[in-house]
């Protein structure tokens, strides 16, 4: 049973360590709204309160919670395209 606590611990904490991504740059926790013509792509279903752009890869992230942890997931069109956008040249 100590095991199987300390395995779940050490999971939640590298878990825990992903939801750091979503956060703005300023800290303070609150995310800029999604622009309007992103909702509008959006599939349903897909938690648009966390979508935001991540500078990676400029493709739309939202964070899904599931029954067992939250994932970091591609914002997806009805389609099933990522939501993403061009670099300015």
């Amino acid at each position: 049973m100590y095991r199987r606590s300390a395995i779940l611990l050490f999971f939640g904490l590298a878990l825990g360590a992903c939801s750091e991504s979503l956060s703005n740059s300023q800290g303070s926790g609150s995310l800029p709204p999604l622009p309007e013509q992103v909702a509008a792509l959006a599939a349903p279903n897909q938690d648009l309160a966390t979508a935001r752009l991540r500078p990676e890869d400029n493709c739309y992230w939202y964070m899904h919670s599931g029954p067992v942890e939250d994932t970091l997931l591609p914002l997806r069109t009805t389609r099933g395209n990522p939501i993403c956008v061009k670099p300015a040249a």
